[in-house]
């Protein structure tokens, strides 16, 4: 366990030592394609249009399954899952948050589309499932009654 803390150590401070002499970029050795603008929308419609979106088609290839009544906003249990070929990307979406895009996955070609992971919710909405296959988007909506709210309440 000892020479676990010292290679991590190690490696902290080689990699402190090149960003700090400019040899490495944080935005090389970190998130390089973060794109805050895409989670700083205030609309469901200004999020779909900051990740490339224009026009999506409802589809039952889609689906969002959660909690009907989720006891605490802060922590909503999410999964969704595209039956859609060539799924690229999936996005959660918390319609009535001050800022509509909880999460985005990257989905690897050849692997299955399906991501589940917790939201926070401010109060009772509509949770969209927004994919995108081969350029073209599609979604689902679920409707999850929060009780507490997690969004500062």
């Amino acid at each position: 366990m000892n020479q676990n803390r010292r290679d991590a150590m190690r490696i902290g401070s080689i990699l402190g030592l090149a960003i700090t002499a400019g040899l490495l970029k944080p935005s090389d050795v970190f998130a390089a394609d973060w794109q805050a603008g895409m989670f700083d929308a205030k609309s469901l419609a200004d999020a779909v249009k900051a990740m490339g979106g224009d026009n999506y088609t409802i589809s039952k290839d889609v689906s969002v399954s959660g909690p009907e009544i989720a006891e605490n906003g802060a922590v909503v249990p999410v999964v969704v899952a595209s039956a859609i070929p060539n799924t690229e990307m999936i996005a959660i979406l918390v319609e009535k948050n001050p800022n509509p895009l909880s999460a985005r996955f990257t989905i690897p070609a050849g692997t299955e589309a399906s991501v589940s992971t917790r939201v926070k919710m401010g109060g009772t909405s509509n949770v969209h499932a927004l994919v995108k296959a081969d350029g073209k988007w599609f979604i689902a909506s679920k409707e999850i009654k929060v009780t507490l709210g997690g969004c500062g309440g």
